[in-house]
């Protein structure tokens, strides 16, 4: 019947089964309603199911096709299930599809040589093991940075290397468990990377995760790294890492039997004793914490008794302001965490983060006369004048200690420095035997 002829029955049975024409579907009478009953015409669509019973030459028919033989090109925008073991013997290009399994234990894919996943576009894989004893996991070259590329809910086990991704916009990977794979996976020139509570498990070997190249956004979160003997947990040494935005790893627990290779570190930009650069923020167990919030430098001048750093002020008074530290002063700089010094007794803020600094510290001076004199800190040359300090010398040769404190906010190459003033007194240089500053 057409649509209209079922419509048209008048006081259909209870239970009537009619065939609608029109929308090519069963239709049976319940009560007051015709209900449909789907079938394969008004069922999903864009959808396959491959099932470990299948030929996958024969179900995978047209991909194959599109593949010119070597490998399984899937349909755009179409959703795969796996059920059961699936077996493949060439590589699959996702192409913008969806693989998924309803339970990663009884949902498998399966390779043994060669390269399991390889393209140049994005999609998404869930709720799977993937299993490539011999074989490589990703070879995944985004062409456009627009992809997008999705992995989560999965088991990836015993490859003998995970592999390659890189050339994405976005790569978002959670809830990944990683065991038995000989060698790990790389990312390479990806906008935003997003890594949620991934699993790496001590029967792991080589390095477990690398980043090279430029990235925008790197954000690992949660899981843990056991990294057994002779295994890298995490690597960025590479020369060129860039990122121009921010990086954080957050709350992650790295464990095994060498600490010094859960991070293989910068090799330049990072600290004596810590792993990452300033573009990282960085707390998570079993290695150092490093954030912005963390930043600290400290310096001392110290000279032997009866020797010291000479300041001249000019004969007027209040006399000029002048820096102490001029010529090259005996400094020690210690603990520069996000610090750096390009100048005599100068301590630069090399932090990615406003934040507020507190500023401790002391300053001892040998007066060449009876007077007083001021003590100032200074950002930017900026006088911060509501921590000023006085100090009084009263005779000649009269040694002025005299106590250092501030807060401060601190921007991206903010420094800070000492100087000091003559208010009254005799004209003649101040002489400094020792000076501390700490910041953090």
């Amino acid at each position: 019947m057409t649509t209209a002829q079922r419509i048209a029955i008048s006081a259909p049975a209870d239970g009537l089964l009619v065939y609608d024409t029109d929308l090519k579907s069963f239709y049976y009478y319940s009560a007051t309603a015709w209900i449909a009953i789907n079938n394969s015409a008004s069922g999903r669509l864009n959808f396959k199911r491959i099932k470990s019973t299948d030929n996958l030459a024969v179900v995978l028919a047209t991909e194959l096709a599109a593949g010119g033989g070597a490998k399984y090109v899937l349909t755009h925008n179409t959703l795969y299930e796996i059920n059961g073991t699936v077996t493949f013997n060439l590589p699959i290009d996702i192409n913008d599809a969806y693989i998924q399994g309803l339970d990663a234990n009884e949902d498998i894919i399966y390779k043994t040589s060669g390269t399991l996943f390889d393209g140049t576009r994005g999609g998404s894989i869930r709720s799977v093991t993937i299993l490539a004893p011999g074989a490589t996991v990703f070879n995944l070259s985004a062409a456009a940075s627009s992809s997008t590329f999705l992995l989560r809910d999965t088991i990836i086990a015993n490859a003998s290397n995970i592999g390659t991704i890189s050339g994405y916009g976005l790569v978002f990977m959670s809830i990944v468990n990683f065991s038995g794979n000989t060698n790990g996976i790389t990312y390479s020139n990806i906008g935003q990377l997003l890594l949620s509570n991934q699993a790496w498990f001590s029967n792991n070997s080589g390095t477990y995760e690398k980043f090279t190249g430029t990235f925008n956004l790197i954000e690992k979160q949660g899981g843990f790294s056991n990294v057994n003997t002779g295994a890298i947990g995490l690597d960025v040494s590479t020369t060129g890492l860039s990122i121009t935005g921010d990086a954080v790893l957050e709350s992650v627990v790295f464990t095994g039997p060498t600490p010094a290779n859960y991070v293989k570190g910068y090799t330049t930009g990072s600290y004596t004793g810590y792993n990452f650069n300033n573009s990282w923020s960085v707390r998570s167990a079993g290695i150092p914490n490093e954030t912005d919030a963390n930043a600290t430098a400290d310096f001392a001048m110290d000279y032997a008794v009866g020797s010291g750093l000479g300041v001249a002020f000019n004969n007027s008074n209040p006399s000029d302001i002048v820096k102490v530290g001029s010529g090259t002063p005996s400094t020690t700089y210690s603990n520069l965490f996000r610090f750096s010094t390009d100048s005599p007794n100068r301590l630069r803020y090399i932090g990615k983060k406003k934040r507020i600094f507190q500023i401790s510290g002391s300053i001892s001076f040998q007066v060449p006369a009876a007077g007083t004199y001021i003590v100032y800190l200074a950002k930017n040359g900026t006088f911060l004048s509501q921590y000023k300090i006085y100090g009084k010398g009263a005779s000649t040769n009269d040694i002025v200690v005299l106590p250092l404190n501030a807060s401060t906010e601190m921007s991206t190459n903010d420094y800070i420095e000492v100087y000091a003033q003559r208010y009254t007194g005799s004209n003649g240089s101040i002489v400094v035997p020792n000076m501390t500053i700490t910041i953090k």
